[in-house]
């Protein structure tokens, strides 16, 4: 045991090498703050390298930039219009050339619907331009009767009415209708010497045939002067006595 001295207090024993308490303090505060900034300094400094050092990283970010600047992309929208304005160019074309068409048959199928119509009118009205032919032939057709015949005859004509068959034009099956038939050796082909009701048309169509009478060259009228009968060399000539 250690005797202990009065009046002194025992303090125990620490090593020399240990920092004490007060020592830290100091140091702590006596620390420079460009030694504390020098940390992050340096840790820039290696963010700068590591970025410098990648190859090729400046003209990756370049290109970027160009294709999505202002310019490029009006550049983009102009051609989307253009095609779009194209479409719709050829569509009001195409619509245009459809509606002309339409227009075209729509005045076609009038004028035929106009035309039938005035023919079915008329149709109805030939025997009675028939009946003032015939009265006309007659000397019948005098007075008020001459008048109203020739007013109504006018009519007709003004709505396309035509009237055609006359005699001595060749006979023709598409507007001519053949009631008589004879032969004549003052013909040399098949031709109408008699018209028994004349024909009409409208136009091109033909609402009713001319009917007439038509007359032949004889047969046999077409041989060469000088010729024989053949019945006579047939029959070995005249009869001898």
């Amino acid at each position: 045991m250690t005797e202990e001295t009065p009046g002194f207090e025992q303090k125990p024993d620490v090593p020399t090498d240990a920092v004490q308490p007060d020592d830290a303090a100091a140091q702590a505060a006596g620390s420079s703050p460009a030694d504390e900034a020098g940390g992050p300094a340096d840790l820039a400094g290696d963010v700068t390298e590591n970025e410098e050092g990648r190859p090729g990283q400046e003209p990756l970010q370049g290109q970027v930039q160009g294709d999505g600047s202002p310019e490029a992309a009006l550049t983009a929208q102009l051609d989307q219009t253009r095609t779009a304005l194209h479409e719709r160019t050829q569509d009001l074309q195409r619509l245009q050339a459809e509606f002309q068409n339409y227009r075209r048959r729509v005045d076609r199928d009038r004028a035929s619907v106009k035309e039938v119509a005035i023919a079915n009118l008329l149709t109805e009205l030939l025997p009675v331009l028939d009946d003032i032919g015939r009265a006309r032939d007659h000397g019948e057709l005098v007075g008020g009767f001459k008048s109203v015949a020739e007013s109504l005859e006018m009519v007709a004509a003004k709505m396309g009415l035509m009237q055609f068959g006359k005699e001595g034009e060749p006979f023709d099956p598409t507007v001519h209708e053949a009631l008589m038939h004879s032969y004549s050796p003052d013909v040399t082909e098949t031709t109408c010497v008699q018209v028994l009701q004349p024909g009409y048309r409208i136009g091109e169509r033909t609402i009713r045939p001319a009917r007439v009478g038509v007359a032949e060259p004889q047969p046999g009228a077409g041989g060469a002067p000088g010729e024989e009968p053949a019945d006579e060399e047939e029959n070995g000539g005249p009869d001898q006595g």
